[in-house]
């Protein structure tokens, strides 16, 4: 034991444990930063791509849609890949093919070509972040240490975000809204770089076979649900069309669920869906994303297109969410082991609800300090006595083998939940700026103004009745008290 003791105070590391892991915590912190500045940053730069590429008010969606789509629907295989193939290879993968990716759409000349490179970037972040989160579990194996990687990995989630903000409103204004893509190249290749020398390669034993089956139908039937809503916005919700893509959604899906029950090695066990805790934070989380994602698109565009805000100013705007999240989420950190996540999340919810209820009282005069601030302020406090509960539920009573996937499915509950979110409340507020315009009509840019503003309201009654279904969801479906979160509370930080 003194010969222990000696050889650390000499810097000489214990025995199992990679002397070069907070090395590779940087390295991996640096990729997770990427992502997360990349999801705030694009939202203050979708107000002038619109103006440079034409982009129609149906179709402004896809800008969002086509990376949560593509990250949302591929996750699990990207953790099962990196896993197989080598986690600190597909890491760099992951990191090179988003530069390559980012770098694409920030030249991209057309909107197609720029839904494209964002469908890239969310594939390629499909593969980095599980494997980014696999190298943290595998490197990180004493316990403290393992808390203060997750505690790291988990605050610059809400500094990124935070920073993506300023950042984009910098970049948008005073070079071009290019660069809110363009920025991610040097950061992935540092990461990429570094990884090399710093980071040690870790594979899973065991099977490794993949289910390709359940890929194919689960993004095909994903695709065809965001598409039928797209089709609805342009053509309305009882075209032919619409309607056609609606029902292989239907078919898609249900094939997809076949396959998880009958193949030997599913994407998605459903034993993973067998616990009602489980199953209700994946389903809850579904309902909250949906309502949430689509806030951020509609109050960027309020301020950017109704207000004026320069796009710096509309960084700033949205500032007080991120701090309201870093925050708060100590206080739910601290709240949880005496309360248990039931009545936080219920609280939270209902706070954000109330929120965005409130949110839907602006008009094209009204004042961001009156309206919009106070919103904020609700939603983000709210919020954050949610997300943190609801990483601990997900993973209640999984053993190890599954834990990879019940993280990842929660991830992944949360990207789809954006996807279909967004779709669905573009279709609502288009369809509602529509109805506006015919009825009230479009003389001026005043009326003009008046009918975006209708429609992005029309998304908030909605997107609010989403938060509540999700309320609704994990009232009935959460059950654990606060004597069942030992097991899970090193999770937490990852998310």
């Amino acid at each position: 034991m003194s010969q222990l003791t000696s050889d650390v105070r000499k810097g000489v590391p214990e025995e199992g444990l990679d002397p070069k892991r907070w090395k590779a915590l940087f390295v991996i912190a640096i990729a997770q930063l990427m992502v997360i500045l990349d999801s705030s940053i694009v939202n203050i730069a979708i107000p002038s791509a619109k103006i440079s590429l034409h982009i129609s008010n149906a179709n402004q969606q896809w800008v969002i849609t086509s990376y949560t789509l593509a990250f949302g629907s591929l996750l699990l295989l990207g953790g099962r890949i990196a896993d197989y193939v080598g986690r600190k290879k597909i890491f760099v993968v992951g990191l090179l093919g988003f530069a390559g990716a980012s770098a694409l759409g920030g030249i991209a000349s057309t909107q197609a070509l720029l839904f494209a490179a964002r469908g890239l970037q969310g594939a390629f972040g499909a593969l980095l972040m599980p494997a980014a989160l696999s190298l943290l579990n595998v490197t990180f194996t004493e316990p403290k240490e393992r808390a203060k990687a997750f505690g790291v990995y988990g605050g610059i989630s809400g500094g990124g975000a935070a920073i993506g903000l300023i950042l984009g409103g910098t970049l948008t204004q005073y070079a071009n809204w290019r660069w809110c893509l363009g920025v991610n190249v040097p950061i992935a290749i540092l990461a990429a770089v570094l990884a090399r020398p710093f980071i040690k390669e870790s594979k899973a034993v065991g099977d490794r076979s993949y289910d390709v089956p359940g890929v194919l139908t689960a993004t095909a039937g994903l695709f065809s649900l965001v598409y039928g809503f797209t089709l609805a916005a342009k053509d309305g919700w009882t075209d032919g069309h619409t309607i056609l893509f609606f029902g292989l959604a239907a078919l898609f899906l249900s094939v997809f669920i076949a396959i998880e029950m009958r193949v030997k090695n599913p994407l998605l066990p459903m034993r993973i869906l067998a616990e009602r805790n489980r199953a209700g934070s994946y389903l809850g989380s579904l309902f909250v994303s949906s309502g949430l994602f689509s806030m951020f698109l509609f109050l960027g565009l309020y301020l950017q297109v109704i207000l004026g805000y320069s796009p710096l100013h509309t960084g700033f705007a949205f500032l007080p969410f991120s701090i309201g999240i870093i925050l708060f989420a100590g206080v739910a950190a601290k709240l949880l082991p005496k309360t248990g996540p039931r009545p936080l999340m219920m609280w939270g919810l209902i706070q954000a609800t109330v929120g965005l209820v409130l949110l839907t009282r602006i008009t094209t005069h009204t004042s961001y300090v009156t309206h919009v601030l106070p919103t904020l302020i609700i939603m983000s406090t709210g919020m954050a006595l949610v997300f943190i509960p609801m990483a601990t539920t997900s993973l209640h009573g999984i053993g190890s083998h599954d834990s990879g996937v019940g993280s990842a499915m929660l991830n992944t509950s949360q990207q789809i939940g954006g996807s279909l979110g967004t779709a669905l409340l573009n279709t609502i507020a288009a369809t509602a700026t529509a109805s506006y315009i015919a009825i009230h009509g479009a003389n001026g840019k005043a009326a003009q103004f008046a009918a975006l503003t209708h429609g992005y309201t029309e998304s908030f009654k909605v997107g609010a009745g989403l938060l509540l279904a999700g309320a609704v969801v994990l009232f009935l479906t959460i059950r654990i008290g606060r004597d069942s979160l030992v097991e899970t509370d090193l999770i937490v930080g990852a998310h």
